[in-house]
C-alpha cells in the first residue's frame, strides 16, 4: 500500500496541473463533477458512452451499442467522439456526446484495426495492421469523409498507441508492439522468440521515419502511451516464457528523445500495464495536505496486480493504490481517476484517495475526461 509520505508527494504532483489549480481554486467542496467517455461491456452487450462522475457514485448518462469490444475514446476538435474497435477490429465510430452515431467507417479487406487513432481536425491516423504480410500500418483517412488517402508503414508489427509527439511537432510517436500474430488466429499470440517491439517516430506529412529506439529485454510489449511534459511514458506488457520473470517484469518505461528504458517497481506487478496517466509537476501548497513539492510522473494500472502503481517522472516508485480490475485512467481537474471492477477512485490533493461507487459494467482499457460538466 502507498505510505503516507509517497502519498502526500504523488497528491501533491497531481495537483500541479493547470486545470486542476482553477478547478480547485473556485469549488472548495470539490465535489466531483465529471463526463467521461468510456467503452464498456454490460448486460446490454457491447457499448460506448458518456459517464457521469459525481460524489456519490458514477452513472451512464449515454450509451451506444457497438458491434464487437470497443478500445481507445478520442475526442475531436470539434468535440464529437471517436471510438474504434480492439485489434483485430474492422470498424471506427464517430458519434456525439448524447450518444448519437454519425459516421461509420468499416475498415478494407486485408486490414485491421489495432485499437488507436489520432486527429489533427484534418486528417485521422489510424494504427492498422496489414493481415496478409502482419506488417504494421499507420492509415491515413479524411477526417471529414472517413476516406482512406495513404498507408504508412510503422516499420514493426502489432502497432498500437500513437500519440502526437511533445518533443518533435508535426510528427508522430508509434508504439510497436512487436507480438506476431496470424491472421486465421486472431488474436492468438505465436512464435514469441520473434517479439519485435519498438518505439518509432514518423513525420506526420510524408510517413517518413524519423528514429527508432528498443528496449534491451525483447520480450517486453509497448503498450499504451502519456506524455509528462517532454517525457513520455510508456505501459509495458511483459510476454516471457517463464511465469517468474513475467510475474515481475517492469510495467513502465520512459523516453526522453534519446533513451529508452524501463522503470524498476518495488513490488511484482504482474508483468501488465493495462493504461497509462500523466500527472504535472511543481510545488503546491493549500492542500488539506499542507505545502509539499513533488515530481511530476505517471500513473500504471495494473489489473492483473489488481490496483493502480504510481512513479515519479525520476523514475522513483511512489507506491500502488488496490483496485480489482483497474484499468481505465485519466487526468480529470479533480486529479486522477480510475476505474476497476464495482467502484473507480479519485486521487485527489484535497480529498486524499476517495472511492465511488460504479454502474455493474466491465470496463475496457481507456476512458477520456471531456471537462467540467456544464451544470456543475
Amino acid at each position: 500500500m502507498l505510505d503516507r509520505r509517497a502519498f502526500l508527494t504523488a497528491c501533491a504532483a497531481l495537483a500541479c496541473s493547470p486545470a486542476l489549480a482553477r478547478a480547485t481554486a473556485g469549488n472548495e467542496n470539490s465535489a466531483v463533477r465529471q463526463r467521461l467517455a468510456a467503452a464498456w461491456q454490460g448486460e446490454h452487450g457491447y457499448q460506448v458512452g458518456i459517464l457521469q462522475a459525481e460524489a456519490e457514485g458514477l452513472s451512464v448518462r449515454a450509451a451506444l451499442d457497438v458491434p464487437t469490444r470497443a478500445h481507445a475514446l478520442y475526442q475531436e476538435p470539434d468535440g464529437t467522439l471517436l471510438a474504434i474497435a480492439r485489434r483485430p477490429g474492422d470498424w471506427l465510430l464517430r458519434w456525439d456526446q448524447t450518444g448519437q452515431p454519425l459516421a461509420w467507417c468499416w475498415i478494407e479487406p486485408r486490414r485491421a484495426f489495432t485499437g488507436h487513432v489520432v486527429s489533427d481536425g484534418n486528417t485521422l491516423y489510424i494504427a492498422e495492421t496489414d493481415l496478409d504480410t502482419g506488417a504494421g500500418l499507420i492509415g491515413v483517412r479524411d477526417a471529414k469523409t472517413l476516406e482512406k488517402r495513404a498507408e504508412w508503414p510503422t516499420h514493426g508489427i502489432d502497432p498500437h498507441q500513437l500519440l502526437w509527439d511533445a518533443r518533435q511537432p508535426g510528427a508522430l510517436i508509434v508504439a510497436n508492439g512487436g507480438v506476431p500474430t496470424r491472421p486465421e488466429t486472431g488474436r492468438a499470440k505465436v512464435d514469441l522468440d520473434r517479439m519485435d517491439s519498438s518505439l518509432v517516430r514518423i513525420d506526420a506529412a510524408s510517413g517518413e521515419m524519423l528514429g527508432q529506439w528498443r528496449l534491451d529485454d525483447r520480450r517486453l510489449s509497448l503498450r499504451h502511451l502519456a506524455w509528462s511534459a517532454d517525457l513520455l511514458g510508456i505501459a509495458l506488457q511483459a510476454e516471457h516464457d517463464d511465469a517468474g520473470s513475467k510475474a515481475t517484469a517492469p510495467v513502465l518505461a520512459l523516453f526522453d528523445g534519446e533513451r529508452l528504458r524501463t522503470v524498476a517497481a518495488t513490488r511484482a506487478l504482474s508483468g501488465y500495464g493495462g493504461d497509462i496517466a500523466a500527472f504535472g509537476a511543481a510545488a503546491f501548497s493549500g492542500t488539506a495536505f499542507g505545502g509539499s513539492a513533488a515530481m511530476g510522473g505517471f500513473a500504471v494500472s495494473c489489473p492483473r496486480a489488481r490496483g493502480i502503481a504510481l512513479f515519479d517522472a525520476g523514475a522513483g516508485w511512489r507506491g500502488f493504490l488496490s483496485l480489482d480490475e483497474a484499468c481505465p485512467l485519466t487526468a480529470t481537474p479533480h486529479g486522477l481517476l480510475a476505474g476497476g471492477m464495482r467502484r473507480s477512485l479519485v486521487v485527489s490533493p484535497e480529498t486524499g484517495v476517495a472511492a465511488m461507487a460504479m454502474p455493474e459494467l466491465r470496463m475496457d482499457n481507456h476512458w477520456i475526461a471531456l471537462g467540467p460538466d456544464s451544470a456543475s
